[in-house]
């Protein structure tokens, strides 16, 4: 029981601060979410404001490209990472400094990023230089339908390599020996990546793509600074919405799109935890 109070005293802050800035402020975005004005003078109108805001043609734009985002981005970066995590698995100490230069892209500043991606595909930057001397069309690379892939790929540049290192995380935590007793049964790369690794890396995948998304809801700095509050359709996202009805004062706008993305990312990662859960209740 001495053991059991020791245990709440020491996580009493933590949790009086989840409370105070994280429960309190949702009970009340989601209030008035439901609501239309203010104070006294606030009218309950129940689904009414997410109605207007679903069937806005703005939500609709901002919501189809943060999704569309997601769809494309997140495959590709646990792809990726995964892949890299694989090639250093057996070799984590000789590889300590390339794990330092993985991380070195996502802690560099918000501005560095943007500077560098003005500095390859703004119209007179290096993409386009390198195009005119190999006798290729110029392409308008922030200001099209191409600003979403440039943002794919800053996405991947900055993230990838935190991701493989969690995953490398838990790729290490696999027994040697249990690949060496399948390298005597004679087994091939692929089946000891299927039969030891997968089943074993669920949930460090399941963890990383938590991290994934969090990072992916993060670039909308880095978009904000390269296409400003109302940049060209294929970078607007969700948070340019929240951003700018906050800026008009419709709150009742801001309160229904955070609900919503709260909504969507809890169901997205429940299926994905329920799927994880599954595996390794299969394993077991």
């Amino acid at each position: 029981m001495r053991k059991t109070y020791h245990a709440y005293l020491l996580i009493a802050p933590l949790m009086v601060g989840c409370l105070l800035f994280y429960i309190v402020p949702f009970v009340l975005i989601l209030r008035h979410s439901f609501l239309r004005g203010s104070g006294r003078t606030a009218q309950f109108l129940g689904l009414e404001n997410y109605v207007e805001v679903i069937g806005s043609e703005v939500f609709a734009l901002a919501f189809g490209n943060s999704m569309k985002f997601l769809a494309v981005g997140l495959p590709l970066i646990m792809l990726f990472s995964y892949l890299i995590a694989l090639l250093l698995q057996h070799q984590v100490d000789r590889h300590k400094l390339l794990k330092s230069v993985f991380l070195f892209p996502y802690i560099m500043p918000v501005v560095g990023s943007v500077l560098l991606i003005n500095l390859l595909f703004t119209e007179a930057g290096l993409v386009n230089s390198l195009l005119s001397v190999l006798g290729l069309p110029v392409q308008q690379w922030l200001r099209g339908t191409h600003a979403f892939w440039v943002l794919i790929l800053l996405y991947l540049w900055k993230s990838t390599g935190y991701s493989a290192i969690l995953l490398l995380a838990g790729l290490i935590t696999i027994p040697a020996e249990q690949y060496e007793s399948a390298d005597l049964d004679g087994a091939s790369g692929w089946q000891k990546f299927r039969y030891i690794t997968t089943p074993q890396m669920w949930y460090s995948v399941f963890f990383a793509a938590i991290f994934a998304v969090i990072n992916a809801f993060k670039c909308f700095r880095e978009i904000f600074l390269i296409g400003g509050e109302h940049p060209v359709d294929a970078l607007y996202m969700l948070q340019h919405f929240i951003n700018n009805s906050f800026s008009n004062l419709n709150y009742s706008k801001v309160a229904v799109a955070s609900v919503l993305l709260l909504v969507v990312t809890v169901v997205f990662f429940g299926v994905f935890y329920a799927f994880v859960s599954r595996k390794e209740a299969f394993r077991e």
